[in-house]
């Protein structure tokens, strides 16, 4: 029976129809029959484009197909079905993701935290936030309409004295700019040409004064300029080397601030000065050192003065200055009834000395005395609750030198100075910038007591 035709006729029409229904399975849009699964749902305001049998995936790879889409309560509910070995949990969420523009969409699982609770069946949340190309085109639509608007408003402001709108007010005063503008163009048209050539030939001037190259030319100014910022930068070096020896104890000064013993003689000179004026109690005494850098002569010239104040209205200076030019006098000598004269210079000690009384009037200070081993006065005017002085000194009235300089406080007890000195001698004229240290016996005591310490 087994071997008959019609027997083995069968058995392939069975195998045939296995074959048929595996291959059925496998290529379904879900999961196989044969195989565990399992069945959730979720709701969503709008299904559309989501079709009965359409793939469930889950990172991109189909988990499931959607079983059925209901109605309930207004809302669309949609059942799926889904692999067994998918992991859910209550925190998973389902969502409608676009397929292409056409509109058709599938359920995009989302996993949550696998340490949640799993689930085997039931209500999943489904996030609603997701764009679909229904809203997108709903956007579109309110943009084009954005847009025709602003089309109407640009169409009505363009219209001849439509001021209605911002935009046509804006219009119209443009409108009336240009004519004015080109009525004043009009009327003025000599003026213009006549300032147009103005500046034609103040760039002219320029050109010339920049490009030319004579010793009084502008090049030779800049030169001249730049010449004068390198000796400013060396008295700037000098200054800098001053207080470096300062503050490594060389020279008087560095001694004064940093030798303990110097400074205990000083301060005992100073008490007996005070003890000797009228007492120490209502007399102020300072120590004013600076030095000079003369860009003429590319010296130095520099100040030793000890101030002593016994009031507020007065005070005296006495002091010694180191010139690196002298005293220089030209004394003219005439031979056979002035037809031929003789010039003999006599060059004197470098060292000169200060022997000062001052009067204040408020701001102003009136002082003479010796001045450089000279006969002179002095004026100040202090600015600034005295950190700014300005003072302008004449001494030696047989050879006339006269000075004038700013010197200004940067910290206390520091200060910047710079000016001119014999101003009136061509061949010794020269400008000078300098710096300096104003110490006080107040500010000796402090460094004593510090060293002491």
């Amino acid at each position: 029976m087994f071997t008959t035709p019609e027997f083995k006729v069968g058995v392939l029409v069975v195998v045939v129809s296995a074959l048929i229904g595996g291959m059925s399975l496998k290529v379904a849009e879900g999961p196989g029959v044969l195989a565990g699964n399992k069945k959730f749902w979720f709701e969503v305001e709008d299904a559309g484009g989501l079709v009965k049998n359409s793939a469930v995936k889950m990172a991109g790879i189909k988990v499931g197909i959607i079983d059925d889409i209901k109605l309930a309560d207004g809302k669309a509910r949609v059942h799926i079905v889904i692999e067994d070995e998918v992991p859910m949990t209550t925190s998973t969420k389902a969502q409608l993701r676009a397929d292409g523009i056409l509109g058709d969409r599938h359920v995009e699982l989302v996993p949550g935290k696998l340490s949640d609770p799993k689930m085997e069946q039931g209500q999943i949340n489904a996030d609603v936030n997701q764009a679909s190309l229904d809203k997108v085109m709903e956007q579109v639509g309110d943009i084009a309409s954005s847009l025709k608007e602003v089309s109407k408003v640009i169409e009505q402001a363009a219209k001849e004295g439509n001021r209605d709108t911002s935009l046509g007010r804006i219009i119209n005063n443009i409108e009336r700019l240009t004519e004015d503008l080109a009525q004043v163009t009009g009327e003025n048209k000599k003026q213009i040409k006549d300032i147009v050539d103005q500046v034609d030939r103040i760039t002219k001037t320029l050109d010339n004064l920049i490009n030319d190259d004579s010793p009084e030319g502008f090049k030779a100014a800049w030169s001249n300029a730049v010449d004068s910022l390198k000796h400013l930068d060396k008295a700037l070096e000098n200054a800098e080397e001053i207080t470096d020896k300062i503050n490594s104890g060389k020279g008087t000064i560095g001694r004064l601030v940093n030798d303990e013993e110097t400074v205990d003689k000083v301060n005992t000179a100073i008490d007996n000065v005070n003890e000797f004026l009228g007492g120490a109690g209502a007399m102020e005494t300072s120590i004013d050192f600076h030095s000079e850098f003369l860009t003429e002569v590319d010296k130095s010239k520099s100040y030793l003065n000890i101030k002593i104040q016994p009031g507020l209205d007065r005070y005296y200076i006495v002091g010694i200055v180191d010139d690196p030019r002298g005293v220089t006098k030209v004394v003219d000598t005439s031979v056979n009834g002035g037809a031929t004269s003789t010039t003999t210079t006599i060059d004197k000690s470098k060292i000169k000395f200060n022997v000062l009384f001052a009067k204040n009037f408020w701001d102003f200070t009136v002082k003479g005395g010796i001045m450089e081993s000279a006969g002179g006065v002095g004026f100040d005017y202090h600015l600034l609750n005295h950190r700014l002085r300005f003072s302008l000194e004449a001494l030696d009235f047989e050879d006339v030198n006269i000075r004038a300089f700013v010197r200004y406080q940067v910290l206390k007890g520091i200060y910047l100075i710079g000016g001119g000195d014999d101003l009136a001698d061509e061949d010794l004229r020269s400008s000078f910038i300098g710096a300096g240290v104003f110490i006080t016996n107040e500010d000796l005591k402090t460094f004593a007591s510090k060293i002491s310490l």
